[in-house]
């Protein structure tokens, strides 16, 4: 039996966590739960204080999107598109996501955007089938997201190259 190649790691992968202030919201509330029924059972208040800290630590993490570029494919979230569809991809500040969300954005772009996170990268989409004119994604590390989808598509191999015919 020969084993199976081991799957190629991903260019860039993040997950979206909750900044401190959803973590705090998470003890905060599962202390809130112990408070209001200490009076009723002590040993009552604990175990389901502690149930409520492991549920709503679950909900975080599973609600906490993922950014995923591997095998030619960019993943935020439960949305997927091949880097051959993508176009420039660019770093965005806090500012620059606020006026991209602002009164004059496209509607059909798709967001991945997490509040906590102030940075994101935009993405145009240049497949003319595909309705959405680009992907704004929240990314903690969104010089990496750029340079990995920049290297996916090839162009920093395209680069080199043209750079050598003109030197």
């Amino acid at each position: 039996m020969t084993a199976s190649p081991s799957p190629s790691p991903p260019s860039h992968a993040e997950r979206l966590w909750p900044g401190p202030l959803g973590w705090a919201a998470v003890v905060g509330f599962a202390v809130l739960v112990l408070i209001a029924l200490l009076p009723v059972q002590p040993l009552l208040a604990v175990v389901v204080g502690a149930l409520a800290l492991v549920v709503l630590t679950v909900a975080a993490v599973r609600t906490s999107p993922r950014v995923v570029l591997q095998h030619g494919e960019l993943r935020a979230g439960p949305a997927r598109i091949p880097v051959t569809d993508l176009g420039v991809a660019r770093v965005l500040d806090k500012a620059q996501v606020r006026d991209a969300m602002g009164p004059g954005s496209d509607a059909r772009t798709y967001v991945c955007l997490r509040a906590w996170i102030p940075t994101a990268v935009h993405v145009e989409v240049v497949d003319p089938r595909d309705p959405t004119p680009g992907w704004l994604v929240s990314s903690r590390r969104p010089d990496e997201l750029v340079a990995a989808i920049t290297r996916a598509q090839g162009r920093d191999k395209d680069q080199a190259a043209h750079s050598e015919q003109i030197g």
